[in-house]
């Protein structure tokens, strides 16, 4: 069964909307967020604890993945999802945003992007058609095509050249897929370009995708901007698709992607901000390594059921976290996948009783932004 992507619920006083994914393996509520399984794993959690949050679906990361342990390995394994102990939806990128971010161990053509391995300095040669066979051996549910993403700023006729090398990948990488099940996203570039946005736009969804993702945003170019691009594109892209805003992540940039109508999100935040000390509460962000918490006997955010607010104090976590204690970061991750679960189910609830407007402002009120 390929991708299947029903709309339950439209918002009457913005374009955010309910729906669900379903693939063979399974389907989730959207809008959603995936946590960001880089090497197999989202860490400092069990695949266990996401399903008790309510994930349904979560990323792995194609480029690190075929570099170590190497997807023909995994493949042996019985795929990515017995491998990792995983039994929901997987979403793997194509590795574009990761070799592209290795500026200096790396060259582009129309044919393929060589590079360096950033563990090894091995060379290598990535086409669009090798990272659609990479996704098909890890054995992924949702697939991305290789994409050229340019960093901000960017001259115009460098984001001019992205976009028209975006589609002819795209193409090569539809004509390379050997299996039927699951679905494949497009990937929308241009920049901060209007017209080369709309351009990519045109040319990406008139091939036949079963999702569309925006990409090349949160590339330095600053919250305002980020915004601005998503306002402008989001609404561009088919309604009966699934639309993927690529690496945006704090909890204010995806309410207002959700007011614009995108459905799928994915970003570290949650779980490289844990590992460094902050936490995401109801009443804003929480770093735990300021003094002021040292004799804090209140939980990290009082209104949260999470294990994590259910045990442990402020005083508590930020002496495992100055005590470089592995419990520190699990603890904190646990907290902010939970939070950003709660976010995403409150967000599908609003919009199913038609005023997500005021859980934006209740939330903004709060501190969430």
């Amino acid at each position: 069964m390929t991708l299947r992507f029903t709309l339950e619920a439209r918002d009457a006083g913005t374009a955010a909307r309910a729906g669900v994914i379903a693939t063979e393996r399974g389907a989730f509520p959207t809008p959603a967020f995936m946590p960001v399984g880089t090497a197999a794993t989202v860490k400092g959690v069990w695949p266990a604890q996401l399903r008790e949050m309510g994930y349904g679906c979560i990323l792995g990361n194609t480029y690190h993945l075929y570099l170590r342990p190497g997807h023909e390995r995994i493949r042996g394994q019985g795929g990515l999802h017995r491998f990792m102990g995983w039994d929901r939806l997987i979403l793997t990128d194509s590795g574009g945003f990761q070799v592209f971010s290795l500026s200096a161990l790396r060259k582009v053509s129309d044919e393929a992007v060589s590079f360096r391995s950033h563990i090894d300095g091995s060379a290598h040669i990535l086409t669009p058609e090798l990272a659609v066979t990479v996704q098909e051996a890890l054995g992924s549910d949702l697939r991305m095509v290789l994409d050229e993403c340019v960093e901000y700023p960017a001259e115009r006729a460098e984001a001019e050249e992205a976009v028209r090398r975006t589609t002819l990948w795209a193409r090569r990488s539809l004509a390379a897929r050997t299996l039927e099940g699951g679905g494949m996203f497009g990937i929308v570039q241009g920049g901060m370009f209007p017209e080369l946005r709309r351009r990519s736009v045109e040319e990406i969804c008139a091939l036949p995708f079963q999702g569309f993702a925006v990409g090349g945003v949160s590339v330095g170019e600053g919250k305002e901007l980020q915004r601005e691009t998503v306002a402008r594109t989001v609404p561009m892209l088919p309604e009966c698709r699934p639309r993927y805003l690529m690496g945006v992540g704090t909890p204010g940039d995806i309410l207002f992607a959700v007011s614009r109508g995108v459905d799928l999100f994915d970003c570290v935040l949650p779980t490289r901000n844990a590992r460094n000390g902050m936490m995401f509460t109801s009443g804003g962000t929480v770093s735990i390594k300021q003094a002021r918490y040292a004799d804090d006997p209140l939980p990290p955010d009082e209104r949260c059921d999470c294990p994590t607010c259910r045990a442990f104090s402020r005083a508590y976590l930020r002496h495992l976290y100055l005590q470089r204690e592995m419990l520190a970061s699990m603890a904190m991750t646990v907290h902010n996948l939970h939070a950003y679960a709660r976010l995403m189910e409150r967000a599908r609830e609003a919009i199913s009783r038609g005023v997500f407007p005021e859980l934006v402002k209740e939330l903004r009120i709060s501190g969430i932004e």
